[in-house]
């Protein structure tokens, strides 16, 4: 080989190559997110004023004028009609949100509000995914019209069943969980949207291989920022492991998020995650090394005989103490 065909064996590998793996996920996730490199535990921005007038429209990223954007009560979203689903949904959560008024109503519907047409049940129908919500009807219980609206085939993305009924279904909870304890948070969701995806229905409605959601998370103390990046497909790790940078979102997807923010907030917030505010965890030493390892306790998803929540941990990548393991 001589020195010109070397040259340019060597820049081929290196535009298809790194990019690829830089942001490659799945079975090597935890190798490339490694924990001692993400965890951060002074991330946490403080001394900030909030005022909820002030944060209005926080969650959306942000769009160009060519987007179709499309305002509902309880989320926004913005259609990809190449794909036939969102590339992302926005909205809101609180405690007070979290008061049930209105019951799930399981009637998927098409979007009036795409201009050319949404996705349809016929798309789903016999094609083995999940019509997965991407804006989860439990989170818009607090209102009628916002749960019926969640319905939409706009706010629907073709989800593997094990995914949206498993780990998937487990981190909307926690989101729940976190509204209740921390305050107000700023959640956007979507599919990883990429040309030459598997389809399903007439719409050819694409399969995305990814799901990312992406917290923002303000009260009158601090702000905090968490993104998860999840493979379409079942998964018995906890969905900590999939925890990744802001920043990483954005890389993978091209979305600007919380781009309202002042640029020295944002930047800080979105390049690490401060892991202890949102998870549990200990550090005991390594016996070899006599170095702290970090070990993430997440709190058992069960319930006790009483009905309360239970108080005891879960291990490292399960969801549920010994006692309430399925």
């Amino acid at each position: 080989m001589n020195k010109r065909s070397t040259l340019y064996f060597f820049l081929l590998l290196f535009v298809f190559y790194f990019p690829l793996n830089k942001y490659k996920l799945g079975a090597n996730h935890s190798n490339i997110y490694n924990l001692k490199k993400i965890v951060q535990l002074d991330t946490t921005y403080t001394d900030i004023e909030y005022d909820s007038t002030h944060w209005e429209g926080l969650e959306i990223p942000y769009y160009d004028s060519t987007k179709q954007v499309v305002y509902h009560s309880g989320f926004t979203l913005e259609y990809n009609e190449n794909h036939e689903q969102a590339n992302w949904v926005a909205y809101r959560l609180n405690k007070q949100k979290l008061i049930k008024i209105a019951q799930r109503t399981d009637k998927f519907i098409v979007d009036p509000a795409i201009q050319s047409g949404s996705a349809s049940n016929l798309d789903y129908l016999k094609s083995g995914y999940d019509r997965g919500h991407l804006a989860p009807a439990a989170d818009m219980a607090w209102s009628i019209q916002a749960m019926r609206e969640s319905f939409y085939f706009s706010n629907m993305s073709p989800q593997a069943p094990s995914f949206n009924r498993g780990i998937w279904k487990n981190l909307e909870e926690q989101v729940r969980k976190w509204a209740s304890e921390k305050g107000e948070l700023f959640v956007v969701t979507g599919p990883v949207l990429e040309e030459n995806l598997p389809y399903i229905g007439m719409n050819r409605v694409s399969i995305p291989k990814y799901y990312y959601k992406v917290i923002l998370q303000i009260d009158t103390n601090s702000i905090e920022a968490i993104g998860f990046v999840l493979p379409n497909e079942n998964s018995s790790l906890h969905f900590s492991e999939f925890s990744v940078s802001v920043d990483s979102v954005e890389h993978l997807t091209g979305i600007d998020f919380f781009h309202k923010l002042p640029d020295e907030i944002e930047n800080k917030i979105e390049q690490q995650i401060c892991f202890p505010c949102w998870f549990e965890y200990s550090k005991p030493r390594n016996p070899k090394t006599n170095e702290e390892t970090l070990v993430i306790s997440q709190k058992c998803n069960g319930t006790t005989q009483k009905g309360e929540k239970c108080k005891n941990y879960a291990k490292k990548g399960k969801s549920y103490c010994k006692l309430h393991e399925p």
